[in-house]
Order: structure tokens, then sequence, then C-alpha cells
């Protein structure tokens, strides 16, 4: 089967996107084992890969059509021109904009079905509000530009599998956005990107929002009232759900093998176990896209940026990831 095609977007350009970027683009086996090119500043990317000190030649892109892999070299279509003397390390709102403009572009054709999957280096949010972008994260962009209003954010790492009600927002908000739809609607996400990446009956596990999932309506009625609904209907629609399971418990089960993936309420509930395992272990993705969408369950890392401490691991596995579902994809 011929290789999907898959843009990487560069990310925050102050941050440690051009460096993981360069540092997986220059390993012997990437155009082996992909068909991708860069999203970005080339002059950014070849900075990166001097200070690494990595045998890679960065070759402009002026249209996709143009694209011919070879060995050793990196095609970038670029994006907003930078500054040469942008500085690593610091929000600033012309990297914000730009690393905007870059995941605007991989949408662009991912809606046009030029490309098969979109993998993005980190963004930072408050460098997205600082050029005046209204978006708080990469999901919500995803979402709103490709026209999705069922989307979801999946992390996978080989231990575990997490999948959010609530993402961006305060925990007051998050508490206050949970309704019987809104569980369900990720339960049945889960349950079909699941499948889709070949898990024909998969187990979904409903973490609690209460400690010890309420015990009963003594620490609030959102696990009675919300979440157990939710869980008895799509148990009906022969969902394979259970819950709500005590937070505390529910996700060692899962790493043992109980369970295929856990529906967790909020952000940190959910991410805490995932990046508890090393954030170079785990890969975040969008799931409801009419595309795949893989990103590195990291940020921006603005302390070591430009520093050549980076650990491109996640990057590797979210571009691997890109590939396998697109391939799951074109199977159908």
């Amino acid at each position: 089967m011929t290789l999907p095609l898959v843009a990487i977007t560069m990310g925050d350009p102050a941050g440690i996107g051009p460096e993981i970027v360069v540092k997986v683009a220059a390993q012997p086996q990437f155009h082996r084992d992909h068909r991708a090119f860069a999203i970005g500043d080339a002059e950014r990317l070849a900075a990166a890969a001097r200070t690494n000190n990595l045998p890679l030649c960065i070759e402009p892109l002026i249209e996709l059509a143009d694209f011919l892999p070879r060995p050793g070299v990196l095609h970038v279509l670029s994006g907003p021109e930078l500054p040469s003397d942008l500085p690593y390390g610091h929000v600033d709102p012309r990297a914000g904009r730009a690393a905007f403009e870059y995941v605007r572009r991989a949408i662009e054709l991912a809606n046009s079905r030029q490309i098969h999957a979109i993998c993005t280096a980190p963004i930072n949010k408050e460098a997205l509000a600082s050029a005046g972008v209204a978006f708080p994260g990469h999901t919500e962009i995803l979402a709103e530009l490709s026209g999705s209003s069922d989307v979801a954010m999946m992390l996978v790492s080989s231990e575990l599998r997490v999948v959010l009600v609530t993402i961006h927002c305060s925990l007051r908000e998050a508490i206050e956005q949970l309704s019987i739809d809104a569980e369900l609607r990720v339960i049945r996400l889960a349950h079909k990107a699941l499948r889709a990446m070949g898990i024909a009956n998969p187990r979904i596990a409903i973490a609690g929002l209460n400690p010890h999932a309420s015990e009963g309506g003594l620490f609030g009625r959102e696990d009675i009232d919300i979440v157990a609904p939710a869980v008895r209907t799509a148990h009906a629609e022969g969902i394979d759900a259970t819950g709500p399971h005590p937070a505390d418990t529910v996700f060692m089960l899962a790493r043992r093998g109980a369970y295929d993936i856990v529906v967790a309420q909020y952000h940190d509930q959910g991410l805490i176990p995932i990046k508890l395992m090393g954030v170079q272990h785990g890969v975040n993705v969008t799931i409801g896209l009419p595309f795949v969408r893989t990103s590195p369950d990291h940020g921006t890392a603005f302390d070591i940026a430009g520093s050549g401490l980076a650990d491109a691991s996640s990057l590797q596995l979210a571009l691997e990831t890109a590939r396998d579902m697109s391939r799951a994809a074109a199977r159908g």
C-alpha cells in the first residue's frame, strides 16, 4: 500500500517544534517509513538542523504538486515570513500567528483531500492569544476550520488510552459543560475511533467526576444524574460502556488491560495519568474529524527551546500513529 501523505506543522517557532521536526526528518528511516513534508519556516528549520549538526537539507516547496520525497531532504511549504532574530523561549505574537497559519494551511490541504493526515508540533496557547487568535488550542482550530461539530481529544500511549469530555476550560466551566448528551457524544466517538483502529469490540470505562464516583450521592449528584444515564443509553446501543468508575482506580485497571479506553471528565483527570508514564510516549489524536490528526503529548517547552535538548520521540510516535491510522482509514 502506498504510504499516506502527511503534513507536519512546525508548531510555535519559539518553542521546540523546529528542533523535533528536523530530528525526526533526519532519521535514516524517515523516507522509508513515511511520505511527509513540513509546513513552517524553511530558514528556522534549516537553523535547527545546523544547531543539532543534522545531515538534513531543507528545501522550500512552492506547490504541493512538486513534492518528490528524497532521502536526506525535508521539503517545506512556507508560512508567514519570520524575523531572523525571533528569540526562542518567549511568548511572541509573531510566533503565535505563524503557528496558527501553519495549522490553517494544513487543514486546507486536508479538507481538499490533497493530504491524508496532519501531524502537529506543539503550539503555545498564550502566544495564540497574544496574536489575536480566538482559539484556545489545536482541537478547537481543527474543529472550526474543518467544519466538524463532533470532535474529542484522545490521548494514546502504549499502555493507556484516554478521551476527554471537556478540554481547554476552567474546572468550574468543565463541570458546567457536563451533560448526558456530552457524555454520550464522547462515548460514541471513542467507540467509533477504536473500531477504526482495529478493536472490534472496544471496552469503554467512564470515569466518575467526583471522588468515589459520588459514593451514592454523598459527594455530588453529577455521576448519578449525568454519567450513569449516559452509560445506560450507550450500553443499550450495543456499546460496551461501563461506569461511572472511581477515577482513582479506573486508569490503573485500564493500564492492566481491563478496558481499552477511559472516558475522562476533564483535562487534568485524563492527562495526568497519561503524562505520568512519560510525555515522550504519548500521542494526542483528534477524533471525529474527516481526516487524521495527531500530535505529541507535550507542549512547546520554552525552557529548553533552541538548546538541542528536545526529545523528538513523541513526535516520531505521533507521525507513526498518523500513518497507521490513515492506512486503516483507507482500508475502511
